[in-house]
């Protein structure tokens, strides 16, 4: 169901895409609007992953030598990745105090997986687990190379609205009125769709990876602290791109420029609540004992 949805949403993006080039040239803008967007699907499906790593300064968790809480991490990625049955991806480290993570890659062979400072510091071991799972399934479902032509398209949307707003007014009183008003609402539709793609495949996400790792309350309470926390950190890289946003597990974005209008994530209260449910149909009723990382990142 899931999946028929994303489809059905991914179309209704690309037709307010296409609708947009018809309006600005009827069928020649309609073309031209389809040969922007192949090119871009075509860069970001080969790019979009450093893209999004260098954006972050992701460094690979090997330069971190034998620090005690990133060889966790990586043990545990590998150990989860071999229970998954998919490749183990590669693993990367932010250095950002705000405790999130991300998944990006085209495809579970070319695919890595991001945790930040802040989460490897005020996350216990099974709950980072918990959180990378999710990220995992992610890569299983190949929702990262979805949510990048997702966030293609609609930045192409945004593209040619710009366009729109700017050249509408040289046509007839009517026509260009309608541009004008397609032009300041394109935007907005996209957005809506892209959130509800975004929100639909992380529910999934969280339940794939509550099977992943065994145990759905250590995505559960790894979800209530980065919530309870996430808001107080400035993730400086995300808010400098805020398109980037719907890729990690909660929302980095605090605000501080009003980009998160349209937030990308399920309340989280929805999410645990889910996780809960799933725990107590398995008979889970505990996190179970859990090493604590040690202290915050010097």
């Amino acid at each position: 169901m899931n999946q028929t949805r994303t489809f059905m949403l991914l179309a209704a993006m690309t037709a307010l895409f296409m609708g947009v080039g018809w309006l600005l040239g009827q069928q020649t803008g309609m073309i031209i609007a389809f040969v922007i967007a192949v090119a871009l699907n075509f860069f970001s499906y080969w790019n979009a992953d450093r893209i999004v790593l260098n954006a972050y300064r992701a460094r690979p968790a090997e330069d971190y030598g034998d620090d005690a809480r990133v060889r966790a991490y990586r043990e545990d990625v590998v150990r989860l990745a071999e229970r998954a049955g998919m490749p183990v991806p590669k693993i990367y480290v932010i250095p950002v105090d705000q405790p999130n993570a991300f998944a990006t890659g085209r495809d579970p062979q070319h695919a890595a997986v991001c945790a930040t400072h802040g989460l490897l510091s005020m996350l216990n071991r099974e709950e980072i687990a918990g959180v990378m799972a999710h990220e995992l399934a992610h890569v299983k479902n190949r929702d990262t190379l979805t949510m990048t032509v997702t966030a293609t398209i609609a930045g192409a949307v945004g593209i040619l609205a710009n366009i729109a707003f700017f050249f509408g007014g040289g046509r007839d009183r009517g026509g260009g009125l309608a541009l004008l008003v397609v032009a300041l609402l394109a935007p907005i539709a996209a957005a809506i769709v892209q959130m509800a793609i975004s929100r639909t495949r992380e529910y999934e996400a969280d339940r794939i990876g509550a099977e992943i790792a065994g145990n759905p309350l250590w995505l559960a309470s790894a979800l209530q602290k980065i919530s309870g926390q996430a808001s107080r950190y400035e993730n400086e890289p995300a808010e400098d791109n805020p398109a980037t946003a719907h890729v990690f597990i909660v929302n980095p974005l605090n605000g501080a420029r009003a980009d998160n209008l349209f937030s990308t994530h399920p309340a989280t209260g929805n999410r645990v609540a889910r996780l809960e449910a799933m725990a107590a149909q398995l008979g889970v009723t505990s996190l179970g004992a859990g090493a604590r990382r040690p202290g915050p990142w010097g």
